[in-house]
């Protein structure tokens, strides 16, 4: 399936996933994702983790049935394989090697000779920014330049369909961007992970909202705000129905008329946003 196609990126009914003595990480989810890039949001132990490993044949399902690219997660888990990417969280340079030659071995593995893979890697490496340094050692680079290197991968490998699993999780702000230029570019369809909002703002033509294993939203941005557009956000204030406390923070939502009076005594009410959906969501 290339982007554009009617057939969904993935499709999932009922999936669910039980641990021995553990709580359920998935308790039976229903979706589709279609469009290019596909975010997949909620706290740590959401269940955000288990669904990609799941979605990406590592992980069998405790029940439920799930599709990608029009293909069965357990009756076609080799066909599967041979046409997505999967970079976890965990994944780490190899300090020895040159980006060059990670991606020169990680296409190897894939089956991708040598000379047919040498335009295919410059070209990755060029796209993320990273032909200056291709034969520089991972030691010398920075910590967004390793992590491109694994989206070059996945640029290189032409697949249909990439997994990345909190691509950014502990990089400077500056380096995230980097690395969400280089996501930006991938040709296939791509489904992440993530806790950083800015990134999912930035990234998602989608975004499913995950709480302890339920899926609390999914859709467009501003099609999920469309619900809450007559309310604004006061912190500070326990107020009305739809007031939370998170720590030692008050939020509330408003109505206009509500929301007046408290703009008289100094209080500034904000406009809903990502953030917001998370809140009401994942505290409903």
């Amino acid at each position: 399936m290339r982007a554009g196609d009617k057939l969904d990126y993935i499709k999932a009914e009922g999936l669910k996933k039980e641990y021995p003595g553990r709580t359920a990480a998935l308790k039976g989810l229903n979706f589709r994702l279609s469009k290019k890039i596909s975010t997949v949001l909620g706290h740590n132990g959401a269940g955000k983790t288990t669904l990609l490993r799941i979605l990406s044949t590592q992980l069998l399902p405790s029940s439920g049935r799930a599709s990608v690219l029009g293909l069965d997660i357990n009756d076609d888990a080799q066909e599967i394989r041979e046409r997505i990417v999967s970079i976890p969280q965990e994944s780490d340079a190899l300090e020895v090697l040159t980006p060059y030659e990670h991606l020169e071995m990680y296409l190897s593995a894939r089956g991708i000779g040598t000379r047919e893979a040498s335009a295919s890697i410059d070209s990755a490496l060029k796209t993320v920014g990273l032909y200056a340094a291709r034969d520089h050692t991972a030691n010398t680079l920075s910590g967004g330049m390793k992590r491109k290197i694994f989206v070059a991968m996945a640029l290189a490998s032409n697949a249909d369909l990439t997994f990345l699993d909190e691509p950014t999780t502990g990089l400077d702000p500056v380096s995230r961007m980097e690395v969400w230029s280089a996501i930006k570019k991938l040709r296939g369809g791509v489904i992440l992970t993530t806790h950083y909002l800015e990134e999912a703002k930035f990234l998602a033509d989608e975004v499913m909202i995950l709480n302890s294993g339920r899926l609390i939203a999914k859709g467009e941005i501003n099609s999920l705000l469309k619900p809450y557009r007559h309310l604004v956000r006061i912190d500070g204030i326990m107020e009305g129905r739809k007031s939370f406390r998170i720590g030692d923070i008050m939020i509330s939502y408003l109505g206009d008329k509500a929301a007046l009076a408290y703009m008289k005594k100094g209080y500034q009410p904000k406009q809903l946003d990502l953030e917001d959906l998370f809140v009401l969501g994942a505290l409903k």
